[in-house]
């Protein structure tokens, strides 16, 4: 038997139920994991509230990112063996709701499972794949970031945030954070940006012409949307590419389409889901932040820690939007 959690309804924190059940014997390429760590993610709460792209089948299980040990193989299993040490990888491979991964165990496609640097402690090993992936599709493979470039990088203080500014600095480029207020300006630029900007008291277009000399940022990387969108169109250099990868906002997201045109800008949606289904991209994505992580020119950031029978108040607590860094749960 195992702890697992499940929702039978959407909506709050307060749906999630912790139960115990039989575990799962891994079938056809598949394996399953003693869970250690869970990296908590907006997907999941979007899931839990019944808006995200794929729906719950109750009672859904929930969960893309874990870390553990493998402690039994499928048929047909042969990149990894039982008793290895991986965290799993956001995939279209996973369905959250048939095999999310809250709980003690999780039977997951082998394919997600993937093995992280030893150094690295479960925690750690909970918060890599779906923060840097996703920074490192937009900004690297797909942004090309130098160091002659300027990024505008909002929602910063999240984990995919604070993993794209490490990127975004390694790779030499200026970075400016974005946050609502300027409760998290000091936390930020000590986490590497270069410069932080309070949305909903400051205006960004004037203070991103201000610290690029009149040219903006050539790449933007945002998972907000909704009116937000137009105004890093004001902010965005012309020729310049912004990188949708969410969609925090709750209400519509309205074209910009005269702020776009004027520019000449490109705005794509993009997600680590779809980026890490090219074995070539998730190769190489894999190979930079192993290499990042072995030179300190990237680090996991924890913000904090729960145990999994506090999985509801962790969800409150990510809701809260109060956090700097990964929501971790532990097992």
């Amino acid at each position: 038997m195992a702890r697992i959690v499940r929702f039978h309804e959407t909506g709050g924190p307060d749906v999630l139920r912790l139960g115990e059940e039989p575990e799962v014997d891994p079938g056809h390429g598949e394996v399953r994991i003693r869970v250690e760590a869970i990296g908590l993610n907006r997907a999941e709460v979007m899931l839990r509230e019944g808006i995200y792209h794929e729906r719950p089948v109750f009672p859904s299980r929930i969960g893309y990112e874990a870390a553990g040990v493998v402690e039994a193989v499928g048929e047909g299993v042969t990149s990894v063996q039982e008793g290895d040490r991986i965290a799993t990888v956001p995939s279209f491979a996973l369905s959250q709701t048939r095999q999310g991964v809250y709980g003690e165990s999780a039977t997951v496609p082998a394919e997600i499972a993937e093995p992280y640097p030893a150094a690295l402690s479960p925690a750690q090993g909970a918060t890599l794949w779906m923060a840097y992936l996703t920074a490192y599709g937009a900004l690297v493979h797909y942004g090309k970031l130098g160091p002659d470039d300027a990024a505008i990088i909002t929602a910063a203080s999240s984990s995919v945030g604070l993993a794209a500014i490490q990127i975004a600095k390694e790779r030499g480029a200026t970075v400016i954070a974005t946050t609502r207020t300027a409760a998290k300006k000091e936390a930020l630029l000590g986490l590497g940006a270069d410069h932080v900007v309070a949305t909903d008291e400051e205006d960004l277009p004037a203070r991103a012409m201000e610290i690029t000399g009149g040219s903006g940022a050539r790449v933007t990387f945002d998972p907000i949307a909704g009116p937000l969108l137009t105004t890093l169109c004001g902010a965005a250099a012309p020729y310049g590419t912004i990188y949708e990868y969410g969609a925090l906002h709750p209400g519509e997201t309205a074209y910009p389409l005269m702020p776009m045109l004027a520019k000449s800008l490109t705005i794509v949606g993009y997600q680590v889901l779809d980026f890490v289904r090219d074995e070539a991209r998730f190769a190489a994505g894999r190979d930079y932040l192993f290499a990042g992580l072995a030179s300190g020119a990237l680090e996991p950031v924890i913000d904090r820690e729960f145990p999994l029978d506090q999985i509801v108040e962790a969800h409150r607590h990510m809701e809260s939007n109060t956090q700097c860094g990964k929501i971790v749960v532990t097992v």
